[in-house]
């Protein structure tokens, strides 16, 4: 292994303005603690209380997704690791961005629904959420990329970003961004 340079990380993480970073498998207790840091650092930080509802939903949102669709693959704890960052950008928003394996498929799919809910305004996402409750789940479909992917982007103040790193083996990593 090589070894770690920790002050370059931090430098970069400050440059970038990291508050916190997350790289491994991600189990619920997990999610759960890390939410709980989170919210912490932004009760501490004065965030009104709205905006880190919002940055702390879009949080949950995306590692419950990340665990739910590795746990439905049956994926080992490797396999089913996520890469979580929260940080600020140069206007001072939260910007909550999130990464895992997922089978290229898949990914396909979910950027493609990403860039089309990009593509709506305000009132558009909010019909479009609307639609989406009054849909009968079938019991047997899986849940992806439905009511909580529109919920993260009526949260968003800017349009969501998603990106697609194929990998080997019909895999790909996905990276998905919300600016809160």
């Amino acid at each position: 292994m090589e070894p770690l340079d920790l002050f370059a990380m931090r430098e970069s993480y400050n440059r970038q303005q990291i508050m916190l970073c997350f790289n491994g498998p991600i189990s619920r207790s997990l999610i759960e603690e890390i939410g709980n840091a989170l919210r912490n650092y932004l009760s501490a930080d004065h965030v009104h209380p709205s905006a880190a509802m919002d940055v702390f939903a879009v949080y949950i949102e995306m590692t419950q997704n990340i665990r739910h669709y590795a746990k439905t693959r049956n994926w080992t704890d490797q396999e089913a690791g996520a890469t979580v960052v929260v940080a600020r950008n140069d206007a001072g928003n939260y910007v909550v961005s999130a990464g895992n394996l997922i089978e290229n498929a898949d990914g396909e799919a979910l950027v493609a629904t990403v860039s089309e809910l990009a593509q709506l305004d305000k009132s558009q996402l909010k019909a479009r959420y609307k639609e989406q409750l009054r849909k009968p789940r079938e019991e047997q479909a899986s849940s992806g990329a439905g009511l909580g992917l529109i919920d993260i982007a009526r949260k968003s103040s800017e349009p969501m970003q998603a990106s697609l790193q194929h990998l080997a083996n019909g895999r790909s990593f996905i990276s998905l961004s919300a600016v809160i």
